[in-house]
């Protein structure tokens, strides 16, 4: 396999990203100030050099393709790290200090890295390492200085401070549906349920809301990622139940149908630390930027 196909220039992928984010070739000229035809000879030299459709053109539109889109899911998760790994090596030499952050991956992903630029701008000599971690935190290593994590709020030894609450949307994908045709808590019932490993209770709270008989769910495949449970939704393994936080973009694309109106869980997002690191300054810097943003 030639590795320069499989290495495409950045900037064929930095036009793709802006184009498939947008659906427009248009839009996506706006904000790389460059012309549209440029845009369309750039995503069609990628295309050639890999050899798959990305899109297909509806008259004056354009549409991704299904490999077009999740080629567009991986890669801009890939220029996010990138985008913040500069972010870091930039502020390396401030001298204001950095800071160790254990994240969700989804979370971090998601929510904390499209808005983690606006800390960068506002404290610019202090990098943040981000580490992905599901379950219970070791701040004894040495190796973390703070954790955003899920859970009742309940942390021994620990100092914690509330984020927001999570809440809870069953999705499905758009297959099957349309303005007249909307799925909905009795049809949701009869399919079947994936869950996320660390909250095996959501579907039975979410059936109790909808005072559904617990006897109909079909408990389908656990995923430890949140990533991996829409991924399988998309494919039609069965429908989901993740926070909203997580699928705000897909729903709004119309990647993703909401079954209901999201519904509160038991559980919230929460920032904790040792205590011996309350008065570290680049943790009170994030920690006041980010209780602002939640």
């Amino acid at each position: 396999m030639n590795h320069r196909r499989l290495t495409p220039s950045m900037s064929l992928l930095l036009v793709f990203e802006a184009a498939a984010r947008h659906e427009s070739y248009t839009r996506a000229a706006d904000e790389l100030s460059l012309s549209q035809s440029a845009i369309s000879r750039q995503v069609q030299t990628l295309e050639q050099q890999m050899g798959v459709s990305l899109f297909r053109r509806e008259g004056r539109s354009v549409r991704l393709t299904d490999v077009g889109r999740r080629y567009f899911m991986e890669l801009s998760a890939a220029l996010g790290r990138i985008r913040s790994a500069t972010l870091q090596a930039m502020s390396h030499q401030s001298g204001m200090g950095s800071l160790r952050l254990a994240t969700l991956p989804t979370f971090g992903s998601k929510w904390l890295l499209p808005r983690l630029h606006d800390f960068y701008v506002a404290n610019p000599g202090i990098t943040v390492h981000i580490h992905s971690r599901i379950g219970n935190i070791d701040f004894d290593a040495g190796e973390l200085d703070a954790a955003i994590t899920v859970g009742s709020g309940e942390w021994p030894g620990l100092t914690a401070h509330r984020l927001y609450n999570e809440f809870l949307v069953a999705v499905t994908g758009p297959a099957g549906f349309d303005d007249k045709n909307q799925p909905t808590p009795a049809w949701a019932k009869n399919q079947t349920l994936l869950t996320i490993a660390s909250n095996p209770q959501a579907w039975a709270e979410w059936f109790s809301h909808h005072q559904l008989d617990h006897r109909q769910m079909r408990m389908g495949p656990s995923f430890e990622l949140t990533s991996h449970l829409i991924q399988a939704v998309r494919a039609g393994i069965g429908i989901g139940l993740v926070p909203k936080a997580l699928v705000e973009d897909e729903l709004a694309r119309g990647e993703l149908l909401a079954v209901s109106e999201a519904i509160s869980s038991q559980r919230s997002y929460y920032l904790v630390h040792p205590h011996r690191n309350q008065t570290l300054p680049s943790l009170q810097a994030f920690r006041t930027w980010l209780l602002a943003a939640c």
